[in-house]
């Protein structure tokens, strides 16, 4: 616990202090956010504020994570932790960092030609789905090498699984590795797409995205404590993960760096994450779906997210079929503005509904727990 408390700690104060600097020089280099004509008319106002944000949390997650990593050297020796970095680490981090590359991408074109348009449709998604094949095949092809003294293996777990999951692995949908890194690819670009959606209005995305990071940082630790490779654990139930206090030191530095950045990102918003941030995180909180093995769990979770996501879909779908719009506008955040709600009460109602999601998830998990142990 105390490497996790240390990654939150590093992280938020990086996120606090950093994103200043990153205001000045983003304002300076005159990376201002390019706002759709067609948007909504209070937006406007928005238009040259500093884009690609994300740069900062996803700079004070990895920092954080060293950080974490150093402080697990000083737990006494009787406590399992990886000390080392691990592949885990590997492919939460590069699912991470890449994915907000391909956002970086996106967010420079739109800096560079002065409008909204940025990374064509194509690219975003030959990136998205470059990045969750490359890091779904390592999360597949590489297992877990821990021993104990007598040199027994204790844990050959990868970081993905050929198995589709709720709350843990479901045997009966075994699918295979090729099916896997495909399941993979659609929850990377399903996470990435529905923060990047969700992230409309001052705060909402960084907040929502808290929440959900939060709670993996709680299932992971949980899964930590009943962890099928601890030689202390003694208990029949325990969780057949790999390395999961790898996975809740990631989680809690990548949530400690959002409430850093969320104090200049809420209304009004001194900077916005961009594609950069959006991305990074969708892809991070994929990575976390697929490595605590709870990827079925995920749009419970992430249910604010779904439903975003959703008014989008249903608005193209009416449009096309029927000629008619569902909603004023999509995503949905919009259509409540044009309502004539006011963007901070979206926000937190907003937030609300991304919390009722991520308490029912975590209900469904203990309960699954206390049913099995009982």
């Amino acid at each position: 616990m105390r490497a996790v408390i240390v990654a939150v700690g590093v992280a938020f104060l990086i996120s606090l202090f950093g994103t200043p600097i990153a205001i000045k020089v983003f304002t300076r280099l005159k990376a201002g956010q390019p706002i759709r004509a067609e948007g909504p008319a209070m937006h406007q106002g928005k238009k040259g504020t500093p884009t690609m944000g994300g740069v900062v949390f996803i700079l004070a997650t990895v920092i954080a994570y060293v950080a974490g990593h150093l402080a697990l050297t000083t737990l006494p020796d009787q406590q399992i932790a990886q000390v080392e970095p691990t592949i885990t680490a590997l492919v939460l981090l590069g699912l991470m960092v890449f994915s907000g590359a391909v956002g970086f991408l996106d967010d420079f074109l739109k800096v560079r030609k002065k409008n909204s348009a940025g990374l064509n449709k194509r690219g975003k998604l030959l990136g998205q789905i470059l990045v969750g094949a490359a890091f779904g095949i390592v999360a597949l092809y590489f297992p877990s090498s821990m021993t104990d003294a007598s040199g027994t293996a204790t844990n050959t777990e990868t970081v993905g699984s050929t198995t589709l999951s709720f709350i843990r692995d479901i045997p009966a949908l075994e699918i295979g590795k090729i099916a896997s890194v495909i399941v993979i690819i659609f929850v990377v670009m399903a996470a990435t797409n529905g923060v990047n959606l969700t992230d409309g209005l001052d705060g909402l995305a960084t907040g929502a995205s808290v929440m959900v990071l939060a709670a993996y940082a709680l299932i992971a630790f949980w899964q930590y404590r009943h962890w099928c490779a601890d030689p202390n654990y003694s208990q029949a139930y325990c969780y057949a993960v790999r390395d999961p206090l790898e996975i809740a030191l990631i989680a809690g530095a990548a949530a400690g760096a959002c409430v850093g950045f969320l104090w200049w990102n809420t209304s009004p918003a001194r900077i916005f994450m961009g594609d950069t941030g959006a991305l990074g995180l969708g892809g991070l909180i994929a990575g976390m779906a697929m490595s605590t093995r709870t990827i079925l769990l995920l749009p419970i979770i992430g249910g604010l997210f779904v439903i975003i996501t959703m008014s989008v879909v249903i608005q193209i779908i009416s449009f096309r079929t029927t000629g008619k719009r569902v909603f004023r506008m999509s995503p949905l955040q919009h259509h409540f503005e044009l309502a004539g709600w006011s963007e901070v009460n979206i926000v937190v109602r907003f937030w609300i509904i991304a919390g009722i999601g991520v308490a029912i998830a975590l209900g469904l998990f203990y309960s699954e727990f206390l049913a099995a142990v009982t």
